[in-house]
Protein backbone atom coordinates (compact mmCIF):
# COMPACT_ATOMS: atom_id res chain seq x y z
CA UNK A 1 0.00 0.00 0.00
CA UNK A 2 1.70 3.29 -1.15
CA UNK A 3 2.25 6.29 1.39
CA UNK A 4 0.53 8.82 0.30
CA UNK A 5 0.10 11.06 3.78
CA UNK A 6 0.09 14.75 2.39
CA UNK A 7 2.49 16.60 4.16
CA UNK A 8 1.51 19.78 4.59
CA UNK A 9 -1.71 18.92 4.44
CA UNK A 10 -4.23 21.14 3.95
CA UNK A 11 -5.09 23.88 6.40
CA UNK A 12 -7.77 24.31 8.99
CA UNK A 13 -9.33 26.80 7.28
CA UNK A 14 -9.48 24.84 3.82
CA UNK A 15 -11.06 22.13 5.87
CA UNK A 16 -13.36 24.25 7.94
CA UNK A 17 -14.74 26.12 4.63
CA UNK A 18 -14.72 22.76 2.67
CA UNK A 19 -17.93 20.91 1.17
CA UNK A 20 -19.13 17.57 0.79
CA UNK A 21 -17.72 14.35 2.65
CA UNK A 22 -14.16 14.08 3.69
CA UNK A 23 -12.29 11.38 5.99
CA UNK A 24 -9.32 12.55 7.18
CA UNK A 25 -6.64 10.00 8.63
CA UNK A 26 -4.06 11.56 10.69
CA UNK A 27 -0.78 9.27 11.12
CA UNK A 28 2.50 8.80 9.56
CA UNK A 29 4.59 6.46 7.16
CA UNK A 30 6.47 4.36 9.67
CA UNK A 31 3.62 4.43 12.35
CA UNK A 32 2.87 0.19 12.95
CA UNK A 33 -0.91 1.11 14.05
CA UNK A 34 -1.48 3.25 10.81
CA UNK A 35 0.12 0.39 8.53
CA UNK A 36 -2.16 -2.15 10.35
CA UNK A 37 -5.68 -0.64 9.83
CA UNK A 38 -4.86 0.92 6.23
CA UNK A 39 -6.48 -2.16 4.73
CA UNK A 40 -9.30 -1.98 6.73
CA UNK A 41 -10.01 1.73 6.01
CA UNK A 42 -9.31 0.93 2.44
CA UNK A 43 -11.91 -2.20 2.40
CA UNK A 44 -14.91 0.03 4.35
CA UNK A 45 -14.02 3.19 2.09
CA UNK A 46 -14.38 1.22 -0.99
CA UNK A 47 -18.39 1.32 -0.71
CA UNK A 48 -18.53 5.06 0.37
CA UNK A 49 -17.24 6.01 -3.15
CA UNK A 50 -18.73 9.66 -2.11
CA UNK A 51 -15.92 10.05 0.61
CA UNK A 52 -12.43 11.89 -0.34
CA UNK A 53 -10.06 10.01 1.90
CA UNK A 54 -7.27 12.72 2.89
CA UNK A 55 -4.12 11.43 4.80
CA UNK A 56 -2.52 13.92 6.95
CA UNK A 57 1.19 13.03 8.12
CA UNK A 58 1.21 14.12 12.04
CA UNK A 59 3.81 14.89 14.51
CA UNK A 60 4.62 16.84 17.10
CA UNK A 61 4.29 20.42 16.11
CA UNK A 62 2.14 19.65 13.12
CA UNK A 63 -0.64 22.42 13.63
CA UNK A 64 -3.51 20.47 11.87
CA UNK A 65 -3.29 17.33 13.85
CA UNK A 66 -3.43 20.19 16.85
CA UNK A 67 -6.23 21.93 15.61
CA UNK A 68 -8.33 18.39 15.71
CA UNK A 69 -6.85 17.53 18.97
CA UNK A 70 -5.07 14.57 17.75
CA UNK A 71 -3.40 12.41 20.25
CA UNK A 72 -3.01 8.60 19.08
CA UNK A 73 -2.44 7.85 15.44
CA UNK A 74 -4.72 6.70 12.98
CA UNK A 75 -7.00 8.97 13.99
CA UNK A 76 -10.04 9.07 11.51
CA UNK A 77 -12.04 11.80 11.36
CA UNK A 78 -15.43 12.59 9.36
CA UNK A 79 -16.43 15.61 7.95
CA UNK A 80 -19.43 16.35 6.38
CA UNK A 81 -19.05 20.23 4.96
CA UNK A 82 -15.88 20.89 6.86
CA UNK A 83 -17.73 20.15 10.44
CA UNK A 84 -16.71 17.35 12.51
CA UNK A 85 -19.02 14.62 12.37
CA UNK A 86 -17.59 11.57 13.93
CA UNK A 87 -14.01 10.33 14.76
CA UNK A 88 -12.12 6.84 15.40
CA UNK A 89 -9.09 6.28 17.30
CA UNK A 90 -7.22 2.93 16.42
CA UNK A 91 -10.15 1.54 14.27
CA UNK A 92 -8.71 -2.33 13.94
CA UNK A 93 -11.70 -3.35 11.39
CA UNK A 94 -13.21 -2.38 8.27
CA UNK A 95 -16.34 -2.40 10.31
CA UNK A 96 -15.22 0.02 12.69
CA UNK A 97 -14.43 2.29 9.74
CA UNK A 98 -17.79 1.63 8.09
CA UNK A 99 -19.46 2.30 11.37
CA UNK A 100 -17.29 5.65 11.52
CA UNK A 101 -18.47 6.31 8.00
CA UNK A 102 -21.95 5.45 8.09
CA UNK A 103 -22.28 9.04 10.68
CA UNK A 104 -21.73 11.15 7.79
Amino acid sequence: MPNNYLDPGPTRDELDSSTGLKLLEFGAPWCGHCQLAAPAVEEALAEFSGVEHVKVEDGPGRPLGRSFRVKLWPTLIALRDGAEAARAVRPETADAVRALLRQL
